[in-house]
């Protein structure tokens, strides 16, 4: 997804996390959600091998160390028990069991261990009760690899991402605006929060630079972040979106 400036276009994804430890290596004032290290490594259980295959492929592709694809429950366990994986992408339907109660029983011997659902349509409900048992993550099949990368990073970041066409429903309608603009906002870095209230101000990219002495390409990269992360596609946009939601206000109270 490429947007009209010719760059990443913002990822359709509402991170809607609980409060997590960070991963090793991670960067806190790091532009944007990292790409997973090669010493991270991923598990894909999925009963469609051909799909799990090309995943794992595409993944490897960007880097990634990706243990070998199972297919089932008892071998996600097995598996997760023997290679202690950073990262689990798991299939919700499996043939044979529910892929809801194979990743509680993963959180439950491994808590360290991040799993994501992963599933051929996106379902509030289903993604609401995978988000309950505590995964970190609910994302579709037919999120592009790119994307889905960006979504990875931000889940070993310790966020948690659902689609963001399912992040309203899935919260079932019990979380108030507010609270979901809060969760938004706790994802920018504290430097982030000062790039995005100098935005506000109407400062100019190298007026930025001048003020926080760095670089025209540390404050692009800032700049990039925070669209990332308010999930819109211009600094125009993200002006409008922290003014309408008084984002600011919330900033510096």
């Amino acid at each position: 997804m490429i947007d009209q400036r010719g760059e990443p276009a913002a990822p359709d994804l509402a991170h809607v996390g609980r409060p997590l430890v960070p991963a090793p290596n991670a960067e806190p004032d790091a532009a944007g959600s990292r790409i997973p290290q090669s010493g991270e490594r991923l598990l894909i259980v999925d009963c469609h091998v051909l799909f799990a295959d090309l995943l794992r492929f595409s993944l490897e592709t960007f880097g990634m160390t990706v243990l070998p694809v199972v297919t089932s429950g008892d071998d996600a366990l097995d598996a997760v028990d023997h290679h202690l994986p950073s990262l689990v992408l798991l299939e919700i339907d499996l043939p044979t069991t529910s892929g809801l109660s194979v990743g509680k029983s993963i959180l439950e011997r491994h808590p360290q261990a991040k799993v994501v659902a992963l599933s051929d349509a996106g379902d509030p409900r289903t993604a609401r009760e995978a988000i309950e048992m505590g995964f970190h993550g609910y994302l579709t099949k037919d999120m592009p690899v790119g994307q889905l990368m960006t979504a990875l990073g931000a889940v070993l970041d310790g966020q948690v991402v659902i689609p963001r066409a399912l992040a309203g429903p899935a919260s079932g309608g019990k979380w108030p605006e507010d609270r979901h603009m809060h969760l938004i906002v706790d994802q920018l870095t504290a430097r982030e929060r000062e790039v995005l209230a100098m935005l506000v101000e109407g400062a100019s990219s190298q007026e930025i630079a001048r003020r926080l002495f760095v670089s025209l390409h540390t404050v692009r990269s800032h700049v990039q972040s925070v669209l990332t992360k308010l999930q819109v596609h211009s600094r125009l946009e993200a002006v409008a979106f922290a003014v309408q939601h008084e984002i600011i206000e919330s900033l510096t109270a």
